[in-house]
């Protein structure tokens, strides 16, 4: 890309966006930031917990993504986070208006069976239902494209960063 933007990786849990971010930063030679880490300890018990969150929860994690990505403007950089409904993205806007949206998408079966192997992480399985229920996908009006989570997170990768030149031109 010629112009550093900061590119969000948005999608349900399971679709890969702490696994597709790193390796996204690393192809546009940018630093990564896990939407996680900007989660308070409230919000992961919660969802250890099987609760999901609320907006009031979101509302502070979202612009502390927003502040970090504000910080990278014109440098580049790329941060998860599910970004799931237009008013959680337009929050982002609003700190980062020049942010770009990569919605990773894919099969639900998919979806559960990536979240049924992974180890360690707080958000369970049962949340998914959840997720794709909130789940607003961006619109035409929104500066962002969407990529399968097919395959390997290589050829994810790849499908993502030429996407990602596309909307460059």
């Amino acid at each position: 890309m010629s112009t550093p933007h900061v590119v969000v990786v948005m999608g349900v849990a399971g679709t890969g966006k702490t696994t597709i971010g790193p390796l996204l930063a690393a192809a546009l030679g940018v630093p990564y930031a896990e939407g996680d880490d900007f989660h308070p300890p409230a919000n992961i018990a919660k969802m250890s917990a099987g609760t999901p969150l609320d907006d009031a929860d979101r509302w502070p994690w979202l612009d502390a993504i927003g502040t970090w990505a504000h910080d990278r403007a014109g440098l580049g950089g790329v941060v998860s986070s599910s970004a799931l409904k237009r008013s959680y993205r337009d929050r982002l806007r609003a700190a980062a208006p020049d942010a770009v949206f990569l919605h990773l998408t894919g099969d639900r079966e998919l979806i559960e069976q990536r979240m049924s192997e992974r180890k360690g992480h707080f958000m369970p399985a049962a949340l998914l239902d959840s997720q794709f229920a909130t789940l607003q996908p961006l619109g035409d009006d929104e500066a962002g494209v969407s990529v399968d989570v097919s395959g390997t997170p290589e050829e994810i990768t790849e499908r993502a960063v030429a996407v990602l030149r596309r909307l460059e031109n």
